[in-house]
Formats: C-alpha cells, sequence, structure tokens
C-alpha cells in the first residue's frame, strides 16, 4: 500500500501524519509527504513544513520520501495521486466550529475527497491508534442510485485497503432504517428491529449485514452489526459519538461521464460534520 499525506505545517496535520505513520508501520511500506505551495518563492516554507512533519513522524524506523509541489494545494495533492498512483491519501482537516461557514466554504480536504483517484482519510480531531471502525455499509447510499455503486463498501474497503487491518480491530457494520428512504415492500416492524432480528428474518438488510460479518470473519477480524432508526446522516453521527470509534468509513460513487468521485448530499453532510478521522471508499 502506498501512502501520501499531505501536509502544510499545520497543528491540524498531526492527526493525518499520526495515523499514515501508523499505517506505513503496519503494512511495512513506504510513504510519502507532500507539501503544496502556491508560488515558487514560498519553497522554503514548504522545506519547514516537511521538516515538521519528519520530527512528527519520529521517521526513523519508516522509509519516507518527501516532495515539493506549487500551485492549487487540492490540485497538486491529486495530481501527486494520480502520478504516484497511491492507494491512500490522508489530508488533516481544520475543525470549523460554525456549521453554515463548513457546509459554505469548500475546503481542500473535501475537493481532494471529490477528485483523488484513490481512497482518502480526511483527519480531524485527536488521532490515536485505530481499534474501533464505523462502516456505514449501507445507510450513506442512496437508493435511487445503488445501480451505479457497484460492489458493497466492505468489498472496496477490504480489496483496496487492506493494510489498514492488522486483525485486532473491531468493526461495526452500521445500517440506518430512515422511514423516508423505506420502500413499499418494507413493513412497519422492520423499522423498529434490531440487526439480530432483521438477520434471523432474512430481510435484505440483514442478508446484507450477514454478509459482511461473514466476509470479516474469514479476514479475521472481529465485526458485529449495529441497526439504527431515523434519519441516516443524524443516526451515523450520533453512532459514531456514543460508540467513541478511531475511524468513520464512507462510500463514494463515480459519477457518469466523469473521472471524479462524487459525494452525496448524505457523504457530504457526514464528512463534514464528523470530528474525528473519515475514511472515504472510491
Amino acid at each position: 500500500m502506498r501512502v501520501l499525506i499531505a501536509t502544510d505545517g499545520s497543528s491540524h496535520d498531526e492527526a493525518a501524519l499520526y495515523l499514515g505513520a501508523q499505517i506505513a508501520r503496519q503494512g511495512r511500506k513506504p510513504l510519502t509527504i507532500l507539501a503544496v505551495v502556491r508560488h515558487d518563492a514560498d519553497r522554503s516554507q514548504a522545506e519547514a513544513a516537511l521538516s515538521r512533519a519528519r520530527e512528527l513522524l519520529q521517521a526513523n524506523d519508516l522509509d519516507v520520501q518527501s516532495r515539493v509541489r506549487v500551485g492549487n494545494p487540492a490540485v497538486e495533492i491529486i495530481r501527486e495521486a494520480e502520478d504516484g498512483s497511491y492507494d491512500l491519501v490522508i489530508v488533516g482537516e481544520r475543525q470549523e466550529r460554525h456549521l453554515v461557514r463548513r457546509f459554505l466554504q469548500g475546503s481542500t480536504a473535501v475537493r481532494v475527497v471529490e477528485h483523488a483517484p484513490c481512497a482518502v482519510i480526511v483527519a480531524k480531531g485527536k488521532a490515536g491508534p485505530i481499534r474501533r471502525i464505523l462502516l456505514c455499509d449501507s445507510g450513506v447510499q442512496n437508493t435511487s442510485i445503488q445501480h451505479k455503486v457497484g460492489p458493497s463498501l466492505l468489498s472496496r474497503f477490504t480489496a483496496e485497503l487492506t493494510g489498514l487491518l492488522t486483525g485486532d480491530e473491531e468493526i461495526v457494520v452500521l445500517h440506518v432504517m430512515s422511514q423516508i428512504s423505506a420502500g413499499p415492500g418494507v413493513v412497519g416492524k422492520q423499522l423498529r428491529s434490531n440487526a439480530r432480528e432483521l438477520i434471523d428474518e432474512h430481510t435484505p438488510e440483514g442478508n446484507l449485514l450477514q454478509e459482511d460479518l461473514d466476509a470479516l470473519e474469514k479476514l479475521g477480524v472481529h465485526a458485529r452489526a449495529e441497526v439504527r432508526h431515523g434519519l441516516v446522516v443524524d443516526e451515523i453521527l450520533a453512532e459514531a459519538q456514543s460508540g467513541d470509534y478511531d475511524l468513520v468509513v464512507i462510500g463514494a460513487y463515480r459519477g457518469e461521464g466523469w473521472q471524479r468521485i462524487l459525494l452525496d448530499d448524505q457523504a457530504h453532510r457526514i464528512l463534514v460534520q464528523l470530528d474525528r478521522p473519515v475514511l472515504v471508499v472510491r
């Protein structure tokens, strides 16, 4: 797994550097740190950011490479991800307290997520060891575009990012039963059922959860299913907080005719509002 960490020397990059170092050590893979400045005259700032990043990484036991690019930060991060054929990009994100401002101001991290050729972790808050992972395998996807999504989020996660897992993690597979998006064939009882009841009754949601649990068991990962009832974004945010997860995994899909990843409204809101690291799998 090739990992790229973008840094500009800011304090909110520390979470990105910590996560990148952890993942690189687990997979014993090289790590690349990228600093982007807008003008050639600012290269000294980039070198200072890279020097600080190496200190924070405590890089003696890591194969660390560094690169400098000049231009728009989001554009250059994406270009480096493409040119270097990276498997994962990690970007830090400052947590904006003003919620409306978070939505109206397009951040570098969101633009990278939308256009990167690979999975992206947006690192926020205090990063620690990845021990508890919340996998939102069905709650984020819009049912009207599921035929475009392709393989399940779990299959994409395990196929592209097996280097993230050591076998010591606990993964909770979350499905949100939302009355708003429920189809005509979903009975009221199912909108109140827990994960075990859905699995035992072989409902479509239950079958999906069981398939995910079986796949994770084959990988030697401890997993359990969780079902919440309500509005999708609200319930994912609530579960992330109450379960104190170290990483939340959501999915994105490719739009037709564009070499880019499109975030639907739900995924965008989750990415913006969560206060902890978010992995967006393409």
